[in-house]
């Protein structure tokens, strides 16, 4: 598909392929690496992600054996992301009697950025989930920093069971019920395509928390939806730039009224959560952000001096 959007010439997207490559999301193909959700290691230990039997958010003692789990236990590589531009792995966690599978980001394959200090992209991907788990909206799958194979990263818990998402490009005279035109595009025979995405409070949230983190890069495959209703967000590496970054194909909500209980939490977030991962001007940054959006009411409107769409979109 050719878009009618112009990419932003601040990243470059580039995935290598290897002879373990896997992709995450629906309707993507995965390579030899890559195996279903009955997989089994050795010995019968069953391999699970985010499912049904997962730990709910209120569940305390499960999300921190959870946690325990991505920190500590033996990690084993089982493939690469092919569609990654930074080295991405997926691996298996086992410990304890239980396996699950993770996404892991080593510090080392960080491609460098014009934009973002070298080496920081795993410490802003934990600190996207800390505040996602401060503000009590599960938005980001469980994610850690811990040593692997190729040295300290993140390490984030892998969703298995994923559907489509409710952001995508759609036939311009095929527009969902209820889905928010963003923008026009064409495919390569010149048929007319829309960048959209569903008119759905928990992407409206999500608006709201990128906002927060100055996401510099929510493209549409960076949203995931699984089967038990649940939303997340991934991909947080550019995040919590001092300077206004944000790029989203979330501005359908552009100019809403923030939810009085999407505030309410805003109010009460603490940004000292963030003391350990992002420097002293990024951390007072995310209050600053947080106290406008407040005041403001509204969610942003997109900037007029940039593009604010990443490239791709999806």
């Amino acid at each position: 598909m050719r878009s009618a959007i112009p990419p932003t010439g601040d990243q470059t997207h580039t995935g290598s392929a290897g002879e373990h490559d896997v992709s995450h999301g629906p309707g993507r193909q995965a390579g030899p690496g890559a195996a279903d959700d009955h997989d089994r290691l050795p010995g019968g230990a069953a391999v699970t992600g985010r499912s049904p039997g997962e730990p709910p958010p209120g569940d305390a003692a499960g999300r921190a054996e959870l946690g325990r789990l991505l920190r500590d236990a033996d990690m084993e590589i089982e493939g690469r992301l092919i569609e990654a531009s930074n080295t991405t792995l997926r691996v298996i966690l086992s410990g304890g009697g239980r396996s699950v599978r993770a996404v892991y980001k080593p510090v080392r394959g960080e491609r460098p950025l014009w934009d973002f200090p070298h080496g920081t992209l795993a410490a802003r991907e934990v600190a996207a989930y800390a505040v996602s788990e401060s503000l009590g909206w599960d938005l980001v799958p469980p994610t850690v920093l811990r040593d692997g194979p190729l040295g300290p990263g993140s390490c984030q818990l892998w969703l298995d069971e994923t559907i489509e998402p409710p952001v995508d490009f759609v036939p311009a005279d095929e527009l969902p019920q209820g889905w928010l035109p963003i923008a026009a595009a064409q495919d390569e025979d010149g048929r007319p395509y829309l960048l959209a995405h569903a008119d759905d409070a928990r992407l409206a949230r999500l608006a709201a928390f990128d906002a927060v983190i100055n996401n510099a890069d929510r493209k549409g495959g960076h949203v995931l939806a699984t089967p038990d209703q649940r939303l997340y967000g991934v991909d947080h590496g550019i995040c919590f730039h001092t300077e206004d970054k944000l790029r989203t194909v979330l501005w359908g909500f552009a100019g809403r009224a923030v939810p009085p209980e999407v505030a309410a939490a805003l109010r009460a977030f603490d940004p000292g959560v963030l003391d350990d991962l992002l420097t002293t001007a990024e951390v007072d940054a995310v209050g600053t952000r947080i106290k406008q959006l407040v005041a403001d009411g509204r969610l942003p409107q997109p900037p007029e001096d940039r593009h604010a769409i990443p490239w791709p979109p999806i």
